[in-house]
């Protein structure tokens, strides 16, 4: 076994465990509250953030942690996690969210990890070894745009950095969007070929909702960009991100530098 497939089952190993701790509150009081960017957080996540940390101390101490509720260290080689995304979904009860993990080195994300316990699917990726949905190759579908086939996903809200109304009106013409709850889900629908698109539109520690959906899409053969269609690094704030098939990106890139402008 070499490091990377080592890192690969210790992530799978912590998604395994945060799902459990997923089930256990999702049809009972998960304590949900509202932080001061008015999104929510719940036992759950909390919970599953500090065992991560916990395990990242006892197994790679001189490894930092950039987690979406608590962080730890400072390391070239960290791990970028979002215990639960679709915490909105899940406070209420509604089975749309996943548990999100990924090695990151130098800001590039080479071990990824999802996982679903609704469905108990694990996607994961190792950089340059493909994509799997449990034991089984995935890859993104070849799917454009106005093809009838075509579903894509947005997320928007107020607080948003970028505002994309105009962006899903004007792509909306060809492809038919949804909005999951769940981005990363979302993602893992690109990375399978459900979905042919994924947009998202925020910034500020937005890294730990994009990491690991960088490898294991690009792995499935898929593009991860920031918004404006460039590379970024996924151990800071990121700059958005447009998750595709490939094969639409420039598409969509070019019709978001129609609506929100060129990248200063």
């Amino acid at each position: 076994m070499n490091k990377y497939d080592e890192y690969l089952n210790f992530a799978k190993d912590i998604a395994q465990y945060a799902g459990k701790i997923m089930l256990k509150y999702f049809n009972h009081p998960n304590g949900e509250k509202y932080k001061d960017d008015k999104t929510i957080v719940t036992l759950a996540d909390t919970e599953i953030n500090s065992y991560l940390i916990k395990e990242v101390k006892e197994k790679y101490p001189d490894h930092a942690v950039d987690g979406e509720e608590e962080q730890f260290g400072k390391s070239n080689y960290m791990w970028v996690c979002d215990p639960i995304d679709g915490t909105s979904m899940y406070a209420r009860h509604i089975p749309v969210a996943v548990f999100s993990l990924a090695l990151v080195i130098d800001g590039e994300p080479v071990v990824g990890v999802v996982y679903d316990p609704f469905t108990d699917n694990m996607y994961s990726a190792i950089k340059g070894k493909g994509a799997y949905k449990n034991d089984d190759k995935m890859s993104v579908n070849s799917i454009l745009l106005d093809d009838m086939r075509s579903v894509s996903h947005f997320d928007m809200w107020p607080e948003a950095e970028y505002n994309i109304f105009d962006v899903v009106k004007k792509l909306g013409e060809k492809t038919y969007f949804v909005g999951i709850g769940s981005v990363i889900r979302a993602s893992m629908c690109v990375a399978s070929g459900e979905f042919n698109l994924a947009i998202y539109p925020d910034t500020k520690r937005r890294n730990c909702d994009i990491a690991a959906v960088k490898v294991i899409v690009e792995e499935a053969g898929g593009k991860v960009t920031n918004i404006f269609g460039d590379k970024q690094r996924y151990d800071q704030s990121i700059k958005g991100a447009v998750i595709s098939n490939g094969l639409v990106h420039d598409e969509v890139i070019n019709v978001i530098k129609d609506y929100i402008g060129l990248e200063e």
